[in-house]
């Protein structure tokens, strides 16, 4: 029999130490019970009412523990057979053990409390929005062969735009178009320094956060503080209900009672994936970010896709920031997109550069965000410190533990120089 080679049981390896922390789990599991409520409050999620509510569930602590426990061992024994007969572990076995896992956590961490679905899930994503749009702003700008560390600043400068516009032409509208130039102007600037001036790109995107920090933080302190009803009171979007959707049980009130913002990130995700893998144009991007000397061989205009690509995703990442003021109707705040930029990059590796799957990385984000939220509206034991770490955990162990050895494209973060 052939030695197996490490990345062909990286899988159950992974999945043997997450079935020894549920083991672990079930064995410390405290006694008590756990209610489950299916459906959302009367309301709470801005939603027309469901068509029909489903009954609370209660679930004993250390029992549902021993259940999860057992689930992922036999989980976790079948993609061990998968890799000892040369067989590839099927994706689902991975799915199906996330969901149990997180189901135990859950079920542990709610202990004493009620755990409302909807609603946590509807939290989960509004918090994800801005890291999807940044996740898709990445996609364009390292597809193209650009990495955009200035995701962060793009995010930055269309929540400040986005809320100053707003709030001097009192349309939520206005501020939206201003979000969307925000963001494309910074990643022109991008764009400038790294094509035409041939600056590492890791080094002008990290500088560029710095500066819209400086400049926001600024005219922040300025003008803004000092004079909030004036600059700084942006009129919120009204949430718009989806006619029959909205109403469906569940994910009605969570993915069709949102924001335009949401709706405007529906479109973008799909739309990003059409024009990457269905059309000319998205062929000549990925063309020029994997071999960019190619593409210019046969007539492709490479600095010219490059402009594009990255302009058009920093306009997408202007309206994830726009979400910050407009879709949650909050006041501009210093550095309040407080490292989004950062998570969405990371969604953008989790998700191995594609939109659809990096949009979904950013719904799992948003969700860890999103928990430390709910653990302490419900006065959970859980210490804060580990509620407030539990995102940036998950973006070391997601990243670094399950994603592997990942490549990108192959001329990102490559300054290509027109002989």
């Amino acid at each position: 029999m052939k030695a197996l080679k490490l990345g062909a049981v990286r899988v159950p390896i992974i999945l043997s130490v997450l079935t020894l922390i549920t083991l672990w789990l079930a064995v410390a599991a405290p006694s008590g019970i756990t209610t489950i409520q299916v459906n959302s409050n009367a309301n709470s999620t801005g939603a027309a009412g469901e068509a029909f509510r489903f009954a609370n569930i209660t679930a004993i602590t250390a029992q549902s523990a021993w259940i999860s426990f057992g689930l992922t061992a036999i989980v976790t024994a079948l993609a061990w057979w998968f890799s000892l007969t040369a067989r590839k572990p099927s994706r689902w076995l991975s799915i199906g053990f996330g969901v149990i896992f997180v189901f135990n956590i859950l079920i542990s961490l709610f202990n004493g409390q009620t755990m409302t679905i909807t609603a946590l899930l509807h939290g989960s994503l509004s918090l994800a929005v801005p890291l999807v749009f940044g996740s898709l702003a990445g996609v364009l700008s390292e597809r193209v062969g650009l990495v955009n560390i200035a995701i962060e600043g793009q995010l930055l400068a269309g929540a400040f735009v986005s809320a100053l516009v707003a709030t001097l032409v009192q349309n939520p509208w206005a501020g939206l178009v201003g979000a969307l130039v925000a963001g494309a102007f910074v990643s022109w600037l991008l764009a400038v320094f790294a094509i035409r001036y041939v600056v590492d790109q890791i080094i002008i995107g990290v500088v560029l956060n710095v500066l819209i920090v400086g400049l926001t933080n600024f005219m922040f302190s300025t003008f803004m503080s000092s004079n909030q009803a004036l600059f700084n009171s942006p009129p919120r979007m009204p949430s718009i209900d989806v006619p029959g959707l909205s109403q469906i049980p569940v994910l009605g009130p969570v993915f069709f009672s949102q924001s335009p913002i949401v709706y405007l990130m529906y479109f973008a995700v799909a739309g990003v994936w059409f024009a990457l893998y269905k059309t000319r144009w998205g062929l000549r991007l990925r063309a020029v970010g994997e071999y960019p000397k190619a593409a210019d061989t046969v007539g492709i205009k490479v600095y010219a896709t490059r402009y594009r690509s990255v302009m058009i995703g920093g306009a997408l990442a202007g309206l994830g920031g726009a979400f910050f003021t407009l879709g949650q109707s909050l006041a501009f705040g210093k550095e309040m997109t407080n490292g989004a930029g950062y998570i969405a990059l990371a969604a953008l590796i989790f998700g191995r550069w594609n939109p659809v799957y990096a949009a979904f990385a950013g719904l799992l984000f948003g969700f860890a965000e999103n928990l430390q939220y709910s653990l302490s509206t419900v006065g959970s034991n859980v210490p804060s410190d580990f509620l407030l770490m539990l995102p940036y955990v998950l973006t070391v162990v997601l990243v670094a533990g399950l994603v592997g050895k990942v490549t990108g494209p192959a001329a990102a973060g490559k300054a290509y120089i027109k002989s």
